[in-house]
């Protein structure tokens, strides 16, 4: 079983520090909620995101969005062989289960995230995504793996193919791949630094050469 965690995932909602902000205020109103039930998003806060410490990577549930299309839709999934997380800034981690279709269109995702950090579970009566308030260490505890790789822009380069074969000589590893623009990991994280390319990837580039690699030595 392959384990896929997003972690440090730039997913919040509007802190407080700029609830009254008028570009939160505004976006809010148009969307029929409080300010501070509305997820942080840079395209439509960059203006209030200013005003934040880390501000200039803050508020990217796009790329969450667009990894867990990738993840949730590959082949490994619909095999049974992944489980996928998101860990995020604030040390809240998001169960998925398997067989979740997330929403493609990336507003109604929004609103299926807003309705996630309000009530902790959706829907409530098939519990398809669950909210925890959990460190990434304590969920890499709690799924026991016998290796985890750290993607990183300057960790030990190895082909993708190389890569997707290791995965496949364990029976439980775990993958982290960054859920932020730029920048390092934040978190003190044991393992094995990996760079699947001598240049910077984008977060779902990442994931589809993960699992396509994986995939090809396991079908």
């Amino acid at each position: 079983m392959l384990h896929l965690v997003i972690a440090e995932a730039e997913l919040e909602l509007v802190p407080k520090a700029i609830a009254d902000h008028p570009a939160v205020v505004n976006y809010a109103r148009r969307r029929g909620k409080k300010p501070e039930e509305v997820i942080l998003d840079s395209s439509y806060h960059h203006s209030a995101l200013k005003k934040l410490e880390d501000g200039e990577r803050r508020g990217r549930p796009d790329i969450v969005h667009i990894c867990l299309l990738n993840a949730l839709e590959s082949i490994a999934n619909r095999e049974g062989l992944l489980r996928v997380y998101v860990h995020t800034r604030n040390d809240e981690v998001i169960y998925i289960k398997p067989e979740t279709r997330l929403p493609r269109n990336y507003n109604r995702f929004l609103g299926l995230m807003e309705s996630l950090f309000k009530n902790r579970v959706v829907p409530r009566d098939l519990e398809l995504l669950r909210l925890e308030k959990k460190t990434l260490g304590e969920l890499i505890d709690e799924i026991g793996p016998d290796g985890v790789f750290i993607m990183h822009e300057e960790g030990k380069l190895i082909k993708p193919s190389d890569f997707g074969k290791r995965l496949v000589q364990l029976e439980n590893p775990l993958v982290i791949v960054g859920g932020f623009p730029h920048g390092d990991f934040k978190s003190e994280v044991e393992g094995r630094r990996v760079s699947l390319y001598h240049e910077p990837l984008m977060a779902w580039t990442i994931v589809n050469e993960i699992l396509v690699n994986f995939e090809s030595f396991i079908l």
